[in-house]
């Protein structure tokens, strides 16, 4: 069932549309994510699906129910929740932040207590609650706003940017803290996100925006392991993207030549289409000679190019007549003894290349114009 539809948004500023959204289902007890890059209308969708952004076309139903009417419209808002990439919070304690919204609706003193209490706890601040928020660190202001929404039980909660400016041990904590909350609430999520760590770690729904339109959606498995267009492998970290042909189908199995040179990936093409072969770097071998017998269908002697430290693995890139990119642990790295311009061999499965046909590309989403986001 889903919370919340949208079909044939507009949203214009000054004049100009900033939000072309053909159709968006949002899916009760689910977390969503919103990426794009900067200016893709992210924050924009948000404020329209919590009712602050009146669209200039389209239609919203919430629970199945339309949202044309200032009636309709202050029932969603009751119904959700918006946490901005900045806290907001009053120059009170922390407790009289938590219960701000719940005093907004009239609540008894005992409600209020118990709400607040419970949001408290939920994010491990309860013995913050007579703290003043001038006080409080960045993760413990994120943890207080987050409380305070939370404590007024919405059925769906808007995040926009909500980690930012955090460092990555605080991020951390809180995104696995938000995680088991949403879980165990079942309250509907959308967060609008840049980092693809925090999109695999909290979203189990992903929809990729870019020029204020959905370029693709899906579960985190399709989009990051079946991106439709060359943008959307690029923005979800599919390190090697490589242009070629394809020469032969059968069977299941396409060969397709890629600088010359033939590898192996699982589905039906034709041949002389022009495709491109996604490969995403956790899915490439590495070993330091040609290998014996090896399941993989793609194995080819490479020039390590380039090894760039990336936090607790290397990056490695790999010339064999096409560039690979591969990650390998630091330990295996230096076990193996790799170095630039050693040689070693490459290897990947037939099912770890994913195809796409070059003529189903949209135009180049990148040279879009950027609209608000």
């Amino acid at each position: 069932m889903n919370i919340l539809t949208i079909q044939n948004l507009i949203v214009k500023r000054s004049g100009v549309t900033v939000l072309d959204i053909s159709e968006l289902n949002v899916e009760q007890g689910r977390i969503l994510a919103l990426i794009g890059p900067n200016g893709a209308g992210k924050s924009t969708l948000l404020l329209t699906m919590a009712g602050l952004l009146k669209p200039s076309q389209g239609e919203i139903y919430y629970r199945d129910m339309p949202v044309d009417s200032s009636v309709s419209r202050s029932h969603m808002r009751r119904s959700a929740c918006v946490v901005f990439q900045e806290p907001l919070l009053l120059n009170t304690s922390v407790y009289k932040n938590v219960a701000l919204g719940l005093k907004f609706r009239h609540l008894s003193n005992a409600e209020i207590k118990k709400n607040v209490e419970d949001a408290l706890d939920y994010f491990g601040i309860r013995a913050l609650a007579a703290r003043s928020a001038k006080t409080l660190s960045g993760g413990e202001a994120r943890r207080v706003s987050l409380a305070r929404a939370f404590a007024l039980k919405p059925q769906l909660i808007l995040l926009d940017e909500a980690f930012n400016s955090l460092d990555p041990p605080t991020r951390a904590k809180l995104i696995d803290d938000l995680r088991h909350i949403l879980e165990e609430t079942k309250i509907t999520a959308v967060l609008a996100l840049h980092d693809r760590e925090e999109t695999l770690r909290l979203a189990q729904d992903v929809t990729v925006m870019a020029g204020g339109k959905i370029i693709q959606s899906g579960t985190t498995a399709q989009i990051f392991n079946e991106p439709k267009s060359e943008f959307v492998a690029n923005f979800v970290g599919t390190e090697t993207i490589l242009e070629g042909t394809v020469q032969s189908s059968s069977e299941g199995l396409t060969e397709i030549s890629v600088a010359g040179k033939i590898i192996e990936a699982v589905g039906d093409f034709l041949p002389g289409q022009n495709v491109y072969c996604c490969l995403r770097p956790e899915n490439i071998t590495v070993s330091p000679a040609m290998p014996g017998k090896i399941s993989a269908r793609n194995v080819f002697e490479a020039k390590i190019q380039k090894i760039v430290r990336q936090s607790f693995f290397y990056k490695i890139f790999l010339d064999c007549g096409f560039i690979l990119v591969a990650y390998i642990t630091v330990s295996s790295c230096e076990d193996l003894g790799l170095c630039e311009d050693s040689t070693v061999a490459v290897s990947f499965k037939a099912t770890a290349v994913h195809v796409i046909w070059r003529e189903r590309q949209d135009t180049d989403i990148s040279a879009q114009r950027p609209v608000q986001g």
